[in-house]
């Protein structure tokens, strides 16, 4: 029973597949639409700089500017710097 459903199982998948593969055709056409005006493509220089390094430099950014205004360093912690952990009570026996 276990192997029947298996084989169900994997038929249906393979079937929903091969219905997406075959109904995406158009999404991998060489004609052009109606409207379709693509520019010249990006040269390797141009992607790296759009999508590595101008992402990085931007969380660089980003986190130096949190880093500079960060204003939690300048408070003083002045709930458990005036603890007093050693006890002046003595305990009597």
């Amino acid at each position: 029973m276990d192997k029947k459903n298996a084989l169900r199982a994997g038929a249906l998948a393979a079937g929903t597949t091969l219905m997406m593969l075959l109904m995406s055709s158009p999404a991998l056409a060489l004609t052009r639409d109606d409207g379709d005006d693509p520019g010249k493509g990006l040269s390797v220089i141009q992607t790296l700089g759009l999508y590595v390094f101008a992402p990085v430099v931007l969380f660089l950014v980003i986190a130096g500017l949190v880093m500079a205004l960060d204003k939690s360093r300048a408070k003083k912690d002045t709930t458990s710097s005036n603890i007093d952990v050693q006890s002046d009570a003595r305990a009597k026996a």
